[in-house]
């Protein structure tokens, strides 16, 4: 597997505050890397000079981008669309509830419109995922 070969894309929403970025972006690659295929990580221990182990990253390329938000869900509903790509999507109602089943119920009342999506993870061959995200802006505080 050669390491251009595909590519993580974390999407924030232009709306969202650089506090809760920081918060969005941590939830999804948790799931990213629960739900991902056991390609995504590269060495999964590191062992420094001194003895000392490390966890390893993915072996992919990650970057963060920004969009505005109907973008944002339009780049979730293509990328979902597409069963070669893995999305972890972050509903606003995640910041809204306390509790995992009051965030079930929560989005388990809505239909996918009524849904405010304020970030995303893609994963995924580049070509695909560029084909979505490559003319987003890279995500940085202003």
């Amino acid at each position: 597997m050669n390491y251009e070969d595909k590519k993580i894309v974390g999407i924030i929403a232009t709306n969202v505050d650089a506090s809760i970025a920081l918060n969005v972006i941590g939830h999804l690659a948790i799931a990213i890397g629960k739900y991902s295929d056991s390609e995504i990580m590269g060495k999964p221990i590191i062992t420094d000079k001194s003895n000392i182990n490390h966890l390893g990253i993915s072996q992919f390329p990650f970057i963060v981008t920004k969009v505005k938000a109907g973008k944002l869900r339009t780049a979730i509903d293509k990328a979902k669309a597409n069963p070669n790509l893995l999305v972890a999507d972050y509903p606003k109602d995640m910041l809204d509830t306390r509790t995992d089943d009051e965030l079930v119920a929560s989005i388990s009342n809505k239909e996918n419109e009524q849904l405010e999506y304020l970030g995303a993870i893609i994963y995924g061959n580049t070509d695909d995922v560029n084909e979505i995200t490559g003319k987003f802006q890279l995500w940085k505080i202003d």
